[in-house]
């Protein structure tokens, strides 16, 4: 997979992570870490760009629940992976997450999304400036 990251300016500064290729189990730590190293640096707005992202395993999806639970102030631990499939069914009693958005998921990806029911958790984007906007 390949990572690339964008600062954008709308209400408030927004960096924007763009993914290429696939996300999955030889892949998720690139995404954990880079959102991890983005929070540590102040970043509290992000947008994940899945317009390049062919394909999400489940660790992929492990991987944004670590990624949005790191933004929320919470404690996430990369190697806990598995462990948030536990803790992905608690969520679904929350709100739409605040500091972590989606833009622009691939048809592939769209539908996994779906199914899997995580499209709930997420405020979903196709324009960019909207999706920037929102914050």
């Amino acid at each position: 997979m390949e990572i690339t990251v964008t600062q954008e300016k709308g209400k408030v500064p927004v960096c924007v992570v763009h993914l290429k290729g696939e996300l999955d189990t030889s892949s998720y730590h690139e995404l954990v870490n880079t959102a991890q190293a983005l929070y540590s640096a102040g970043v509290r707005s992000l947008l994940l760009d899945l317009t390049d992202l062919k394909f999400i395993s489940s660790a992929g999806i492990a991987s944004l629940h670590i990624v949005t639970k790191m933004f929320r102030g919470e404690k996430a631990a990369p190697e806990d992976v598995w462990d948030t499939f536990k803790d992905i069914d608690r969520e679904r009693e929350r709100r739409l997450q605040k500091h972590v958005k989606l833009f622009n998921p691939s048809p592939e990806v769209d539908y996994i999304l779906d199914i899997l029911g995580f499209k709930q958790f997420f405020e979903i984007y196709t324009d960019l400036e909207e999706a920037i906007d929102s914050f």
